[in-house]
């Protein structure tokens, strides 16, 4: 096992480089936390290197990491000059340095995906993601302008979620749509049909956007099926994150059903 005692040394040189430009794609991803790591191991990958705090190694949570792992992986710093590879105020005393899987689009998508049209809030985003893993959607795709999906408040939002998804990032979701074999199924205020009261293909693209402006209007021009979400008119609108959540969990209960 190395040891860094200083920020001079070369490794941890490379660790701040990474650091610094959390997220960005092709770039290893620091995963910060011990649920994040765990996660990661049992997704069946191996980090790059997995740094921990000296003065916790003992920690029986990080001992039974470091018994999975291979010596020449793990690196020891101080936990000061841990917290400064760290997005949060608070650590956990490891991080694992981790490789973004590269997944191939595929030519034609005739499974259940997800799209993110400019969701820029990074919590949104990790949100998202951990819904629609539970929702039981295998690949997500996001268009420019969307939340780096490896950056640190999205892995920390999404608590794992990314480990069981194919994700593709800097998708034009336009050139998408003539690769779809399944309805293109979207949310929208105006000229939609009541969610509750409209009968969805057990199969759809489901496409989310914008915070503020919501799905982009040549994509609704082009949906198969625009849905709305009755409720009360005191509030204007819902969070994508919620939207999506009820969205995709109605048309669970509607495939459930009529199992």
């Amino acid at each position: 096992m190395k040891h860094i005692e200083s920020r001079a040394n070369p490794l941890y040189k490379q660790l701040y480089k990474w650091q610094s430009s959390a997220g960005r794609r092709g770039e290893p991803a620091l995963l910060d936390g011990l649920h994040l790591c765990e996660a990661w191991l049992a997704s069946g990958r191996r980090p790059l290197h997995a740094i921990f705090d000296v003065d916790r190694i003992e920690h029986p949570a990080h001992v039974g990491l470091i018994r999975r792992l291979n010596a020449e992986q793990c690196v020891t710093m101080s936990g000061s000059l841990l917290r400064t590879l760290s997005s949060f105020d608070s650590d956990q005393g490891v991080i694992f340095v981790a490789q973004q899987p590269v997944f191939e689009l595929p030519e034609r998508l005739k499974e259940p995906v997800v799209l993110f049209d400019r969701i820029q809030d990074p919590g949104n985003v990790g949100t998202l993601l951990r819904t629609c893993a539970a929702a039981g959607i295998r690949r997500v795709l996001a268009s420019p302008g969307t939340a780096a999906l490896w950056s640190p408040k999205v892995l920390r939002s999404a608590q794992g979620a990314h480990f069981g998804l194919q994700m593709h990032e800097q998708v034009n979701l336009m050139d998408v749509l003539d690769r779809l074999d399944v309805a293109l199924v979207a949310t929208a205020l105006d000229d939609a049909q009541d969610l509750f009261a409209t009968h969805l293909p057990a199969k759809c693209a489901w496409v989310f956007g914008h915070e503020g402006q919501g799905v982009d209007a040549a994509l609704l021009k082009r949906a198969t099926l625009r849905v709305r979400i009755e409720h009360d008119p005191s509030v204007e609108s819902l969070n994508v994150t919620a939207a999506a959540a009820i969205c995709l969990f109605e048309q669970r209960r509607q495939l459930s059903t009529a199992a």
